[in-house]
């Protein structure tokens, strides 16, 4: 049983893209709640429907809850949630990292109405002063990690609306131990009526972005935003009905509720939580043969450690669909796994500000390997240039989304206290997305850069994707960066900040600048090729992973180009 059903309008088997593209829409029942509509659906009609396999690296045996343990303990959590005052429209940000509990209070406190924050456990004293005083934070839930306890404490005198520190974890002091508070309670909590009854429109969950330049923004997304998952996780991630999906993502970032919740929970598919301590590709290879996941999603990143493993020693025979977001997928890495295994990745865009919206999916069209795919039917998405005019098959423009019919399922409310980016955001009767693509002539969206990372250059617009992609087919690239730097005579030079795989890391930075040099030659256009090189051991990012080229850009600000050694 599964209840994707239920919101499709028509629910069958697509011929093909067209046929999806045209007809594939979804619908939202009046004042809908995913914890009352689909967690206590599937526990009063199916109770034993598994909902969640959970796992750490200190367990020898998973956890393993059905829909009728979530809705009991969800149901629990609200009650203890309400006698401290959390009501409909408080906030509360969770620290829980891959915590089990992260799934019954997401749940419990939809039941209530309150906004919910996941946070992550990388945040210090600035960031969590950041967010608590420009998000009103009544309540912060944290796992016993010491050090982010001890960033929270530090943050509390200036964290004035901050009321409640709660520990999952053993008593801590000046902490409520939230099991040893919940578990005498009853699990009952009736669906709230009259004023504190949720509706569509309502804000349920806030997400502050990963921040790659500036600070992060407040991203506010409503009670029908679970719907639009239903597109990530049935047509994208192809989950099946009884199946056990795993979105490697902490808790903390937007990733979680694409692939480790919503959509998931409505298709029918349990989640497969693994709460490692720090990735280890042989481990996660074992994880997915061991028990048997019927679909996997992971960022780039992760599929270049996975793919550099011996695949033969594992059973991936279950997993029936590959895919991936975060960033653009090489090429490189996309036919080196399909070599391996004989699988796809399938890959997908959206962010944190929506749902899917490009994908490959199902295989209602071939994969082209380095496309986004095709748009999400239900987001009518146009490439324009900066006068908000649509620009020809093949040209760069930035990806916007139409709004003059209503806000799809999925795109968000807009940015929480904020109006006058909200208004930027949505100018023109768009929705901007900041981010540089083309469409081709069949209709695949390919993925350019952030509009601030492009390279311009002797009048060539250049994007470090594409330069990046070239260079991390030569084995001595682990991950790379491409950049531009102030030329006078250019423009802009393109610039390569590397980081070296362990087989060449020995080798002396001239010999190596001699060897992607001559590499970049033969394999893309003089014009794309980087005049600078950089070696380093790790590349700057964000919290969440993602690489920050800002701030290479901004080291790199009045750099010295007669050091160049050639002159392309």
């Amino acid at each position: 049983m599964n209840l994707a059903h239920e919101f499709l309008v028509e629910d069958r088997e697509f011929l093909d893209y067209e046929d999806f593209s045209k007809n594939c829409k979804l619908k939202a029942p009046e004042n809908f709640n995913f914890a009352y509509d689909i967690v206590d659906r599937y526990a009063k009609e199916t109770p034993n429907k598994r909902a969640l396999l959970w796992i750490d690296d200190n367990s020898d045996e998973p956890l393993d809850f059905s829909f009728a343990d979530i809705s009991r303990e969800s149901k629990r959590a609200a009650y203890w949630l309400s006698l401290k005052g959390i009501k409909k429209g408080d906030t509360v940000m969770l620290v829980l990292r891959r915590r089990y509990e992260w799934w019954i209070l997401m749940p419990a406190l939809h039941r209530i109405g309150a906004i919910v924050i996941p946070a992550t456990d990388q945040l210090l004293q600035a960031d969590i002063e950041y967010r608590t005083n420009a998000a009103d934070v009544k309540m912060v839930i944290s796992y016993d990690n010491p050090h982010i306890q001890e960033e929270i404490e530090k943050a509390l005198p200036k964290s004035p609306t901050v009321q409640f520190l709660v520990t999952v974890g053993p008593d801590r002091k000046g902490w409520i131990n939230f099991h040893k508070e919940c578990e005498p309670l009853d699990p009952e909590f009736p669906r709230p009526v009259g004023d504190a009854a949720t509706h569509n429109t309502d804000p349920m969950l806030l997400y502050f972005t990963s921040g790659t330049s500036g600070y992060p923004k407040m991203v506010l997304q409503d009670f029908v935003y679970p719907i639009g998952h239903i597109m990530t996780a049935k047509y994208w991630h192809g989950v099946v009905d009884d199946g056990l999906h795993l979105t490697i993502s902490e808790t903390g970032w937007a990733k979680a509720t694409w692939g480790k919740l919503y959509g998931q929970w409505i298709c029918g598919t349990a989640q497969f939580v693994y709460d490692m301590n720090m990735l280890k590709p042989d481990k996660m290879l074992q994880m997915i043969s061991k028990y048997g996941l019927t679909t996997f999603c992971a960022p780039p990143t992760v599929y270049r450690f996975l793919v550099r493993q011996d695949l033969s020693k594992y059973d991936l025979s279950k997993c029936t669909r590959f895919s991936t977001a975060g960033e653009a997928l090489n090429g490189e890495v996309y036919e080196k796994w399909l070599e391996k295994t004989g699988k796809k990745i399938y890959e997908g865009y959206g962010q944190t500000e929506s749902t899917i919206i490009c994908g490959n999916f199902m295989d209602y069209a071939p994969v082209r390997p380095g496309s986004m795919g095709k748009p999400n039917p239900l987001y009518k998405i146009e490439v324009l240039n900066p006068n908000g005019k649509p620009v020809p098959n093949g040209e760069i423009g930035e990806l916007c989304i139409h709004i003059e019919d209503g806000r799809p399922f999925g795109l968000l409310m807009g940015y929480h206290k904020d109006i006058s980016l909200t208004a930027e955001a949505f100018d023109g009767g768009v929705y901007h997305t900041n981010d540089n693509v083309y469409m081709d002539e069949d209709g695949y969206v390919w993925f350019v850069g952030r509009k601030d990372d492009i390279i311009k250059s002797s009048g060539y617009r250049i994007s470090p994707f594409e330069v990046e992609s070239i260079l991390q087919k030569h084995p001595a690239v682990l991950e790379c960066a491409v950049t531009g730097v102030e030329d006078p005579k250019r423009g802009m030079a393109v610039k390569a900040t590397i980081v070296l795989s362990a087989d060449y890391a020995d080798k002396e930075p001239k010999e190596m600048e001699l060897i992607m040099s001559n590499f970049a030659k033969e394999n893309t256009a003089m014009y794309k090729c980087p005049r600078i090189y950089e070696f380093v051991k790790e590349l700057p990012k964000t919290i969440s992973g993602k690489i920050r080229r800002v701030e290479i850009r901004e080291k790199d600000k009045g750099k010295d180009l007669d050091k160049i050694k050639q002159d392309f």
